[in-house]
């Protein structure tokens, strides 16, 4: 089947072509040629994924999922969360959030985080939501070169590195996205849908 995922971050889809069965054909945004910025208006997750995901169906027609995710800082009242993307303000930067977040965490012993994945599903017929959590800590310091956003921050609870200094394969196999998507594909698996 076709799928489209609602979204032109080219970090995400190569994660989830990874973890996608060989009959589910992805399609990002740029797949299709289609560069507009889907507003993500909504005060919550749920309420920007359910945003994106309709927004793209009614455009396409064709079944498609949109995923947002946050990172909820305890110590800040689960703050970045939704507005983790442009914490420091725009235009969205991955370095300056990070420098943002480590400043506003300085005085703070409580370094407890999770990341948060809220994935709307739609199809012809009907839609859904799938969440997916991870529990860690922020570091205070970046850790490692690979994955974006805040990876070079974030450690997993059963890690002794972060996202950062994990391969793709690693991350893949534990990150709130990954445990979202596992959902959402554990449905299509047992629902076999037709374009």
């Amino acid at each position: 089947m076709k799928l489209i995922f609602a979204s032109h971050n080219e970090h995400k889809t190569t994660e989830i072509r990874q973890l996608l069965p060989p009959d589910i054909q992805l399609l990002s945004l740029n797949d299709l040629n289609y560069h507009d910025e889907i507003e993500e208006s909504a005060a919550s997750l749920e309420g920007n994924a359910l945003l994106k995901a309709t927004h793209v169906f009614t455009l396409f027609k064709l079944p498609c999922f949109a995923d947002d995710s946050g990172l909820e800082v305890e110590a800040l009242d689960n703050r970045p969360g939704v507005y983790s993307a442009r914490y420091a303000g725009e235009p969205k930067n991955d370095d300056r959030n990070i420098s943002k977040l480590l400043d506003d965490l300085k005085e703070s012993t409580n370094r407890s985080a999770r990341f948060r994945t809220v994935i709307t599903l739609i199809l012809p017929t009907t839609s859904l939501s799938f969440e997916g959590i991870i529990e860690g800590e922020i570091t205070h310091e970046k850790k490692g070169s690979n994955g974006f956003g805040y990876d070079p921050v974030f450690q997993p609870i059963e890690s002794s590195i972060t996202f950062a200094q994990m391969s793709m394969e690693q991350k893949n196999t534990i990150s709130h996205r990954a445990l979202a998507l596992e959902k959402m594909i554990s449905f299509l698996s047992l629902n076999k849908f037709s374009d």
